[in-house]
């Protein structure tokens, strides 16, 4: 197989046939593909300047900048004409109150879609985890306090979690279905984890579409630290151990083209419910776009050679 997101040519025609799909279902992924930005000064600017608008944009949140610069960054990009998706992260939001003005403030500029997380460091009030801001916000919802809000995500653990355990994940997760919309995954670099974790998921009765999340075009050492520091134990090792073969780490930067081909089978198979890619940049925006750019030229022209 090739470098590149292309199937090889000449091989048979069921082959043909099965990378036909693949590749269409590539482009799909990557043409639906949302990128997952910091809310730090001048990010706004490298949005508006290398991201097309119809790709979705989401907004981390972090204790160090709080959940106002989420906030902020969210109604700059709406109102320039993206599909924004805040982070609203449990451990930022104070109490119910904060919960109200927060979801009134994403509703003012027509934002549609919400990603859930339980954050990091310790509580600033009343919300410990994920689950219990993801009531509270169903709550609010359900009693008509905003209008545009459709979608509302929340995280899967292909390869868990450091400081929680597998069943306590799947159980949260099961509570978490009915008031959800779809997954999206921690860092991952080893598509048979995810492939392994989604099945498992599956037969716990688990049915939320999932987005993988992958890293764009970002520099190796950074993404090693990045890895680690999140407890992504098992891809941290296959990241390491690929260091030096196959161009899984180049030049210049991790590219995630060998991970995305590889996420391409259980994307075409449409009863596994995986659908679309969340792309972490880390900061590294035009390098993703470019990225994606060039891939998407490249299975336009795997295309049109058959």
């Amino acid at each position: 197989m090739t470098d590149s997101i292309t199937a090889e040519k000449g091989a048979p025609l069921s082959s043909r046939a099965r990378d036909h799909r693949q590749r269409q279902t590539l482009e799909a992924a990557l043409r639906q593909a949302r990128y997952e930005v910091l809310p730090l000064d001048g990010t706004a600017a490298q949005v508006l300047e290398h991201v097309p608008k119809d790709v979705s944009v989401t907004v981390t949140a972090s204790p160090r900048r709080g959940l106002d610069a989420t906030l902020a960054l969210s109604e700059t990009l709406a109102r320039d004409g993206y599909r924004v998706v805040p982070h609203l992260a449990a451990r930022l939001v104070v109490d119910d109150a904060h919960l109200r003005e927060t979801l009134q403030r994403i509703d003012e500029v027509g934002i549609a879609d919400v990603f859930l997380v339980s954050g990091d460091g310790e509580p600033v009030g009343d919300f410990r985890d994920s689950l219990g801001l993801l009531t509270a916000m169903h709550r609010h919802r359900s009693a008509g306090l905003v209008q545009h809000l459709q979608r509302v995500g929340v995280t899967g653990y292909p390869e868990g979690h450091p400081l929680v355990p597998d069943e306590q994940l799947t159980e949260a997760l099961r509570a978490k279905q009915p008031m959800s919309t779809y997954m999206v995954s921690q860092l991952c670099f080893d598509a048979r984890a995810v492939s392994a974790w989604v099945r498992r998921m599956r037969q716990s009765g688990i049915s939320l579409p999932l987005l993988p999340g992958v890293a764009g075009v970002v520099e190796q050492r950074k993404l090693l630290r990045v890895a680690q520091r999140i407890g992504v134990g098992q891809s941290a090792r296959f990241l390491r151990k690929h260091r030096g073969i196959g161009r899984l780490l180049v030049p210049g930067g991790y590219r995630p083209d060998r991970l995305v081909r590889a996420l391409a089978v259980d994307l075409a198979d449409q009863t596994g419910g995986m659908a679309g890619l969340h792309v972490y940049t880390f900061g590294a925006v035009a390098a993703t776009e470019d990225w994606r750019r060039t891939a998407l030229e490249r299975l336009a022209g795997s295309t049109d050679d058959g």
